[in-house]
């Protein structure tokens, strides 16, 4: 299955948009947020959704 960018830019957007507080520069801490706030089941999603709202709060992805 495909993962659309736009789904994972707009899931991530509204993510920054209620939660941002929740969010920092580390994308292990930004996985585990993102598997709290969101039901999301697919581990690849969840990553490429931290992994987006990593780079926009400032962070590097490794």
């Amino acid at each position: 299955m495909a993962i659309k960018p736009a789904y994972v830019k707009k899931t991530a957007t509204t993510l920054l948009e209620k939660y941002d507080e929740a969010f920092g520069n580390d994308f292990e801490h930004n996985k585990d947020a993102v598997t709290d706030l969101t039901n999301i089941d697919s581990k690849e999603v969840r990553n490429r959704v931290a992994g987006y709202i990593t780079r926009k709060k400032g962070g590097s992805v490794e």
